[in-house]
């Protein structure tokens, strides 16, 4: 099975002694963002994980728990995007977070690391040719550290409008333009465009529109092929394979103006003071009423077939 670290908050970021005890105690509880007190005990044991997925602003924060992932397979995220501190407040130095990835890519593979910039958007400040020059520096830099460029364009949720009333829709004739000089650049760099959730007419250019993670990715960074139960994607219009998220939604202390994930920041900030590293949960512990279900979690892995990369 696949176990996802990272649609609801930055784990590697901000929790990862955490995580590292997760892994060493060897299971997690998870509390339905819906139903608090319906729980979600899941085995972190690679006898029946086979891939655990991150999606991260800031990897290193993990680089000193490696060894405990070394006997699953995993594959990685990492957002790298040209804003500043006044749309990412939180976020490290980018050209920090490029040396962060080259090391990352190096420890767990080519295969097992994609480089995410996104969400676009258009202000007076990050203008079109903005973008263009920056995805140019960021992709140059990669080159040869990852084969995957995964792009999209900002989503207005309410909760978007409400932290970020000043951003503004990305229009069709902008995301095309976009879209074509990303592809361009990407290709020039040894990277596959992957628009995420963006419908595909950006495939007549050279983009891959098929998602930016399905199941064939995480066999191509296990290098085994994976019996999946069918899944549906997180939204309509999002074909990827999402499943088991440890996270918890308003705890990414990033506080990106731009972030589907948190409400308000005194409320993220009030989360992550309850937060304890021993814990079994990334928020708080075990409460009065709480119904723990243990997941029932199989490997998916297909012994007799194996994928030649």
């Amino acid at each position: 099975m696949i176990i996802n670290t990272g649609q609801r908050t930055d784990i590697p970021a901000f929790y990862a002694e955490w995580f590292a005890n997760r892994l060493k105690e060897g299971f997690v509880c998870v509390r339905n963002p819906y139903n608090q007190n319906q729980v979600s005990r899941y085995r972190l044991d690679p006898a029946v994980v086979d891939v655990i997925g991150f999606c991260t602003k800031n990897p290193a924060p993990m680089f000193p728990y490696m060894e405990l992932l070394k006997d699953y397979g995993q594959y990685w995220f990492v957002t790298i995007t040209p804003y500043g501190r006044d749309i990412e407040p939180n976020v490290p130095d980018k050209h920090q977070l490029i040396e962060d990835f080259k090391t990352l890519s190096t420890i767990v593979g080519i295969n097992s690391i994609g480089w995410r910039f996104d969400p676009v958007f258009i202000s007076d400040r990050y203008g079109e040719e903005y973008h263009i020059r920056a995805f140019e520096q960021i992709a140059a830099a990669l080159e040869g550290y990852t084969e995957t460029a995964v792009i999209s364009f900002i989503d207005l949720y309410p909760k978007v409008r409400r932290n970020f009333p000043e951003v503004q829709e990305v229009t069709n004739e902008q995301r095309l333009r976009l879209g074509k000089e990303f592809i361009r650049i990407a290709c020039a760099h040894g990277m596959t465009v992957k628009p995420c959730a963006e419908g595909d007419e950006l495939a007549a250019y050279g983009a891959d529109c098929s998602g930016c993670m399905r199941i064939r990715d995480y066999e191509k960074a296990i290098g085994m092929h994976l019996n999946a139960p069918k899944r549906k994607g997180a939204r309509a219009e999002c074909a990827c394979y999402i499943s088991c998220d440890i996270g918890a939604y308003n705890t990414c202390r990033h506080l990106c103006k731009y972030c589907y994930a948190n409400a308000e920041v005194s409320e993220v900030l009030a989360q992550s003071r309850l937060h304890d590293p021993k814990s079994p949960f990334l928020i708080g512990s075990y409460m009065d009423g709480d119904v723990i279900h243990d997941v029932p979690q199989k490997s998916w892995i297909d012994a007799q077939m194996s994928l030649e990369i």
